[in-house]
């Protein structure tokens, strides 16, 4: 139930405002941290601003999009949206200087798999990525726990699209006056695909935009709900809120920044190659160093103890030879 979820009650922020500051934060927390020794005109040539931040990760959002349409085999809509509310929240705690959203990105989605059920292993799941498999497991599997604690575990995503359906089943059932509700199901598809560009699904509920859905199509294809919403749907004292609310994830829709060019999307990539951490980077010598230290404290880890099993094992047979001479003894 979203009224009771982790969802409303840790992850709806009051508005774009206070999730600009957020991300703000997380900048400047990158920034102070590598570049205190740096004087102010240099940090800000060197380190990427949160403008810059926001453009890279619009580019990946529709990269995620797109990796989700192509998946095979195809991926439930509910998985894809999934995965990008945990990408949305990710961002509003760690900079895109201290991780890639390319490598974040794959992970995301592979945990939604897991989350909404949507069964493929992981060599099913790197089958649909283009380059070296072997390293996208990898960083998958290195990536997986750390996403799940800057979500703080709280998996579990209330998208809109059950409320749409609730709405549709609704319509037909108490507004006739509407003949095919089915009819406005492509202009719900494409105003929710719009919703996930934008930060609306940090803001409002999913029934705000699942209603937000369905009257944009209505609103496109010249029917009216207004009586259906005012008399049959809302009480006087919900009417106002949720009006409100509609509109505004309208406005955030229709005003979707345009996406940056190839060209600028590339000088991106380049001061972002220069001011990214490398301990967080797995083409990076620091990276590849600490991953073959977790690996050897491993070895050591399992080595020990494998030697206290056996130690054990050995101890329990010296005990049971012991009790076979002690009855061998009393029989005699």
């Amino acid at each position: 139930m979203f009224p009771v979820s982790s969802q409303k009650k840790h992850w709806l922020f009051t508005d774009e405002k206070e999730i600009a500051q957020l991300r703000e934060q997380a900048n400047a927390a990158y920034i102070v941290k590598h570049g205190s020794h740096m004087t102010k005109e240099k940090r800000e040539n060197h380190f990427l601003s949160c403008q810059e931040e926001e453009s890279l990760l619009r580019y990946w959002e529709i990269s995620m999009k797109k990796f989700c349409k192509n998946f095979n085999p195809p991926m439930p809509k509910a998985t894809a949206a999934t995965s990008l509310h945990y990408f949305k929240r990710f961002y509003l705690r760690n900079s895109v200087m201290d991780y890639h959203p390319k490598y974040i990105m794959v992970t995301c989605i592979y945990l939604a798999c897991k989350v909404e059920e949507f069964n493929v292993s992981i060599l099913q799941f790197v089958a649909n990525v283009n380059g070296d498999k072997e390293k996208c497991c990898n960083i998958i599997i290195n990536n997986e726990l750390l996403l799940m604690q800057q979500l703080d575990y709280h998996l579990t995503i209330h998208n809109p699209f059950r409320p749409v359906e609730g709405f549709l089943i609704d319509i037909r059932t108490r507004f006739p006056s509407l003949e095919n509700p089915d009819d406005l199901r492509p202009l719900i598809d494409e105003f929710l695909e719009k919703v996930f560009s934008t930060d609306a699904v940090l803001i409002y509920a999913p029934s705000q935009i699942a209603l937000a859905a369905i009257l944009h199509a209505a609103s496109s294809t010249k029917a009216n709900l207004d009586s259906y919403v005012t008399d049959l749907l809302l009480s006087r004292e919900q009417l106002k809120n949720i009006v409100a609310a509609v509109k505004e994830i309208r406005m955030m829709v229709k005003g979707i920044p345009a996406t940056i060019s190839v060209e600028t999307m590339k000088l991106l990539e380049k001061k972002l190659e220069k001011c990214k951490n490398p301990e967080n980077d797995p083409d990076s010598d620091i990276y590849k160093q600490r991953m073959e230290e977790m690996i050897d404290e491993d070895d050591i880890s399992n080595n020990k103890t494998y030697a206290k099993l056996t130690h054990s094992q050995s101890e329990c047979s010296n005990d049971k030879i012991l009790d076979q001479i002690f009855d061998q003894s009393i029989c005699n």
